[in-house]
């Protein structure tokens, strides 16, 4: 060995150790069910990334639901959010908007990068603090619903176009002993967020949520009170079974597959309950049936709805990067790397093959994808309107009554009277804490 290849060596060798011993570690809070299929593929997403950048430490936190929310909230009150989070465009992610708690994505990833998805998701007009707070992963529906075809055609029966049609199968669909409509409504944002949304985006539509913050209408006016008797018209038609309000979250992806319910209402995301677990090999729906007998449908037509076919829908969730990182330091160059790994094509395809989200990415196509996932990319291009999803469009204050008073509909302790009083005194009071 010459001197001069000796010294090569020796260089890379103490440029390694240097590199090792300037390791940067980032703290990462994940939104993601560790029950859920596809949950091991999404883990060796994340040590890839380790593995190919050696210089960064990952630790990774990962929670779904509730305790995700209540860790969120625990770290905003400490002061330490995490250096890269899982984060909403409004809603129960408001505080980090609000506060500029995250920083603006738009100068970190550059027009470049960002050119390859599509404009929707770049409109910041569509996140809480007026700036790409978060890169959203999809444009997410939050009201689909799934219909057993084949289920319906044994029985002779159509896929509802109206609300009235709906409400006729319900006798015999029950005395079948089979549920007409299946919602997981113990969690109390689900009817809000998957149903009610609409309902209120069809009935009074987003002007009309615009004119409530402004104080210009009031949640006890008569056309809100009858978005909140439709729901109460739902229970007592047994369209809806008030035992919903006992089935869980995660419960209900396996009652519907089991063939319980004709209709099952949830977000455009639940589509990947259904489909085949990789580690498992088994699917709730298996890919055939997925093909011959299930459809996604918009919400059948309401009486009285002022803006026939409106759905909710919002900008997708995706990740942020923590405002207490110094600017330009290695952390922020760590964290950037990280945000644009997770964005890439190739990870992006391998989301869309989970079936996890429909990717907001533009040049992203796989030819392994189960019938499900294509299903939900025709149901996307059936809707013509979309409507707020209200949990994005109200403060956490105002619309966490409006979720415990749809609960206490469903169970009938409460009227949607009631509700409506509940709801504006919280707005009166958030209004009077936000007067100029």
């Amino acid at each position: 060995m010459n001197k001069k290849t000796f010294f090569t060596l020796l260089f890379a060798v103490v440029f390694s150790l240097c590199a090792y011993s300037q390791k940067t570690t980032l703290t990462v809070l994940d939104y993601i069910d560790a029950t859920a299929p596809g949950y091991a593929e999404v883990q060796s997403v994340w040590q890839r990334f380790m593995v190919d950048n050696p210089d960064i430490e990952i630790v990774k936190e990962d929670l779904s639901n509730e305790p995700f929310h209540q860790k969120l909230a625990a770290y905003v009150a400490a002061g330490t959010v995490p250096d890269v989070v899982y984060m909403y465009p409004s809603g129960r992610s408001t505080i980090l908007h609000d506060q500029k708690l995250v920083k603006d994505l738009e100068p970190l990833l550059g027009k470049e990068y960002l050119s390859a998805f599509i404009p929707a998701v770049l409109d910041t007009a569509g996140q809480k603090g007026g700036y790409l707070a978060e890169l959203p992963q999809s444009i997410c529906y939050s009201t689909v619903v799934y219909v057993n075809t084949k289920l319906l055609s044994d029985l002779r029966l159509k896929v509802p176009k109206t609300y009235k049609e709906l409400r006729a199968m319900v006798p015999r669909l029950k005395a079948k002993g089979i549920r007409p409509v299946l919602m997981a409504n113990k969690d109390d944002w689900v009817m809000q967020s998957c149903l009610f949304s609409t309902i209120v985006g069809r009935m009074v539509g987003d002007d009309w949520i615009d004119r409530a913050l402004a104080g210009k209408v009031k949640f006890t006016d008569k056309e809100f009170v009858k978005a909140l008797e439709f729901v109460q018209t739902m229970y007592k038609d047994g369209v809806l079974g008030r035992d919903t309000i006992q089935i869980s979250y995660g419960e209900a992806p396996a009652l519907f597959a089991a063939g319980k319910a004709a209709f099952f209402i949830d977000g455009d995301w639940r589509q990947n309950s259904f489909l085949t677990d990789p580690k498992s090999g088994v699917a709730l729906i298996d890919p055939a049936k997925q093909e011959t007998d299930f459809q996604f449908i918009n919400f059948p037509a309401i009486p009285g709805e002022k803006n026939p076919g409106a759905v909710s829908a919002i900008l997708g969730c995706g990740y942020g990067i923590s405002a207490s990182i110094p600017a330009g330091s290695a952390k922020e160059k760590a964290a950037v790397r990280l945000v644009k790994y997770l964005y890439s094509r190739e990870v992006q395809t391998t989301i869309l093959e989970l079936g996890r989200y429909i990717t907001s990415r533009k040049d992203v196509t796989s030819d392994a994808l189960e019938p499900f996932i294509p299903k939900m990319k025709a149901y996307y291009a059936s809707t013509s309107k979309t409507c707020y999803v209200l949990d994005g469009a109200l403060d956490t204050s105002v619309y966490t009554p409006l979720n415990l008073g749809l609960q206490e509909i469903g169970l009938g302790t409460k009227t949607p009277e009631q509700v409506a009083r509940t709801v504006q005194d919280a707005l009166d009071l958030w209004l009077a804490a936000h007067k100029k």
